[in-house]
This record gives C-alpha cells, sequence and structure tokens, in this order.
C-alpha cells in the first residue's frame, strides 16, 4: 500500500482549530504534544519514537572542548571583539562548517567565535537519510533494512512548492510506497505572521492545494493510498522580552573563566566552573518572572536529561510567550511575533494529527507518529540492535532515495 507522511514545520494545532484544512480528506484529526526545545529534537523524535535523551539530537550546540571542530580556533582569540565576532567572520566560520568540516548544509555560527571552540554541533548528518541519527535507527533506516523502497524530500534543494510537484512525479512513476515530506517553510511564515490571520488562511490554502494533488496523485495510483499530516510543534504568539544577558552580566562574572551561556530563544543553558558561580546565577535566575529553573527530575520527565550535560549543567525556561531579547539566535532586525521552544504543557506548542485513516495506535505524543509509519509501511515489531544500512547511502541532496543508487553522495 501506498503511503504517505507531510512534516509541515511549525503548523500547530492552534491554527487549524476552526478552519476547514483538508477536514474531508483527513478526517482523523487530534493536537499531539512535542518535546521540550525546538526542531532540532523534535524531528529526530519523530522519525525514531525515542526521546533526544536516547538519539542524542536536542540543540544545536553542545559542550565538548575536546571534540569541537574549531579547536584551532582558540589560536585566535588574541583578536578584539570587533573582528572575532564581526558579521564577516561569522560568516567565513559558518562556509567552514558546511563546506570543510563537515558540519552539514544547516550550519550556523550562533555561537560567539570566541567561544566556539568550546562547542560541537549536533546535525553534521542529514536526518532524513540512512544512517542520519546515530543515536538510534530512524525510519529511514529501518525500510532500507527491509528493502522498502521509498522517498523523503526536505528543503537541502527544494522549496515546500516543488517538493510537492517532485512528490506528484514520483509517485505516478510506481517506484516507491512510502513517500515522506517535510514542508519547512510555514516555520518562518508562522515566526513572522503568526498574528495574521488572513495570511494565515491564505498559506493554508495554498497548501491545501498543493497536498490535494499529492494525495490525488497516490489514490490514483492506489485506490488504498493514506495520507497523514503532522507537524513537529506549534507557533507561540510572543507576548513579551527580557534581556537575560544583562541580567547575568550584572553579576560581573567572566564567560568562560567561571561560566558559559548559550542563550536560545526560549531557554538559556549554562555550565559552571565554580560553585560559587553556580549558586550566584541561580540565585538571579530564581528572582526572574519571565522563566524558571527546570530540575533535573522534570528534564528526565520531559525526555531531556543528560547525565553527562553536554546541553547544559542548569537550563532556564522562558514562560511562553517571552522571548530572550538578546540571544545567540536573535540577529539584529530579528523581532518574530511568533516562537517555539517553550514547555510541552502550552497548548500553542501542540503539533497535529491529520490522517486519512484511523491511526493504529493511541496518537498522544510526537513520537507515536513513528509507529504510525512503521505500520503504514508494513514493518513488523521494531528491529533491535544495529540496522543494516547496506541497501541504500545517505543523500545530501533534494531527494533521499532508498534501496536505489543515490544522486549524490553526503559529505560526512
Amino acid at each position: 500500500m501506498l503511503s504517505i507522511f507531510v512534516l509541515i514545520d511549525a503548523l500547530g494545532w492552534k491554527y487549524l482549530e476552526g478552519r476547514e484544512f483538508l477536514d474531508d480528506i483527513l478526517p482523523y484529526r487530534l493536537p499531539v504534544k512535542t518535546v521540550l526545545g525546538f526542531s532540532s529534537g523534535a524531528i529526530p523524535t519523530i522519525l525514531t519514537g525515542v526521546p533526544p535523551s536516547v538519539t542524542g539530537h536536542w540543540n544545536l550546540f553542545y559542550y565538548d572542548p575536546k571534540g569541537s571542530p574549531f579547536r584551532w580556533l582558540r589560536s585566535a582569540g588574541f583578536l578584539p571583539d570587533a573582528i572575532l565576532d564581526s558579521r564577516v567572520t561569522r560568516k567565513v566560520l559558518k562556509e567552514l562548517g558546511r563546506r570543510v568540516l563537515g558540519m552539514g548544509p544547516l550550519f550556523e555560527c550562533s555561537v560567539n567565535p570566541r567561544f566556539l571552540p568550546l562547542f560541537n554541533y549536533v546535525e553534521k548528518k542529514n536526518i532524513y537519510g540512512d544512517g542520519g541519527i546515530p543515536g538510534s535507527s530512524s525510519i529511514f533506516d529501518e525500510l532500507t533494512g527491509q528493502g522498502i523502497a521509498y522517498r523523503a524530500y526536505s528543503y537541502h534543494h527544494l522549496t515546500d512548492a516543488h517538493i510537492m510537484d517532485r512528490a506528484i512525479q514520483d509517485i505516478q512513476s510506481k517506484t516507491a510506497s512510502f513517500f515522506f515530506l517535510y514542508l519547512s517553510e510555514m516555520d518562518m511564515f508562522l515566526h513572522m505572521h503568526c498574528k495574521e490571520p488572513e495570511l494565515i488562511e491564505k498559506r493554508l490554502r495554498e497548501y491545501g492545494k498543493g497536498l490535494r494533488g499529492v494525495f490525488q496523485a497516490a489514490r490514483e495510483v492506489d485506490p488504498e493510498a493514506t495520507m497523514t499530516v503532522i507537524s513537529d510543534h506549534g507557533m507561540t504568539p510572543v507576548q513579551h522580552h527580557f534581556d537575560i544577558v544583562a541580567e547575568i552580566e550584572m553579576l560581573g562574572l567572566k564567560m568562560a573563566a567561571d561560566y558559559l551561556a548559550v542563550y536560545d530563544s526560549t531557554m538559556v543553558r549554562f555550565w559552571f566552573f565554580n560553585d560559587k558561580t553556580k549558586q550566584s546565577v541561580s540565585a538571579c535566575l530564581n528572582k526572574l518572572f519571565c522563566g524558571r529553573i527546570l530540575p533535573d527530575e522534570e528534564l528526565r520527565q520531559l525526555g531531556v536529561f543528560f547525565e553527562d550535560r553536554r546541553f547544559g549543567e542548569l537550563i532556564f525556561l522562558l514562560h511562553p510567550g517571552w522571548l530572550v531579547s538578546k540571544g545567540n539566535f536573535n540577529g539584529k532586525g530579528w523581532m518574530p511575533t511568533g516562537m517555539h521552544g517553550y514547555h510541552p504543557h502550552d497548548a500553542w506548542s501542540d503539533a497535529i494529527f491529520l490522517s486519512s485513516s484511523e491511526p493504529p495506535v493511541s496518537v498522544r505524543a510526537i513520537a507515536d507518529v513513528y509507529s504510525c509509519m512503521r505500520n503504514a509501511a508494513g514493518l513488523g515489531p521494531r528491529m533491535e540492535g544495529p540496522v543494516s544500512r547496506s541497501g541504500g547511502e545517505s543523500t545530501q541532496t533534494e531527494v533521499t532515495f532508498g534501496t536505489r543508487k543515490p544522486t549524490g553522495t553526503a559529505r560526512a
């Protein structure tokens, strides 16, 4: 049976409530809980069925001074920030990371280059291909291991519209039975327009038209074909900004000597080099009304606790609707009206599950989508241990091929 799964980045349940988005062809509809964090943790969870603490994929940058691909930058530490942390330097480092150091086509220099030698980057491989998530076997590893032909499309070289057009062509060619379409452009659209219902309605109509075409092509090839549309998380309207950087700097501590911090959009991650600093920072954070420190037990429950603290010794999470005003991922002029990465209990963070057929398992969280994909592909119980990948190669091209010769091999 032909099966299609479509991941629309950031299309939260709140944006479909009260709207007739493909409800006639996708009657099974419900909100699902995401994971704490961003797409870098959520999508691997969808593809593997296990949380970030198992896949090793959570936030993009993690503390790893011994394994950092940028250790050589330490020799440039004498340069002033006007040079070392300039726009030109960051652009050069971005291109080096992507083209020379094997850090993948999406690498961005989102950490001050002065501290970059202390960090590593998690998403070095194409997660939409075989072996893309080393911490666990993905649906693509399973398909390849069972000799099932598939197509997986992402943003590497194709726009969302081109992905849908390409999928129709490949469906009509009858060379695969499982299709995975990752449509990424909704994320940036909602970042900038989540408070504009008329524009959202227009964009949904565009996606609806394209996906109807995909499903129609599938049903013409296989009258029993199924389609499921999901998302990795939602998008929460931003209401408040807070300058946490200023609060921490007022403590008079020195970055890299006393502590390290990565200021993500909705959370701050700290590492400490002495107890006094940890106590001082913790006391400061506990006084802030914009968020709270997440205890280890809660991190465990959320599936994002790491014993080695690679992603942070202390995690400070902002309340829904708050945004770090001067973060590592907030460049000049970047003032989104919507953001994701809040606690999964936030209703605006809920992802979607829309399907033409009744799900074979109870779908409550994005991790449950993995079982739905396995069932749709006709796979048996989950394989244990290493997965054979002899049937295909990972690619960094616009389409990832399973059990067929790829058009290009990934740069590892």
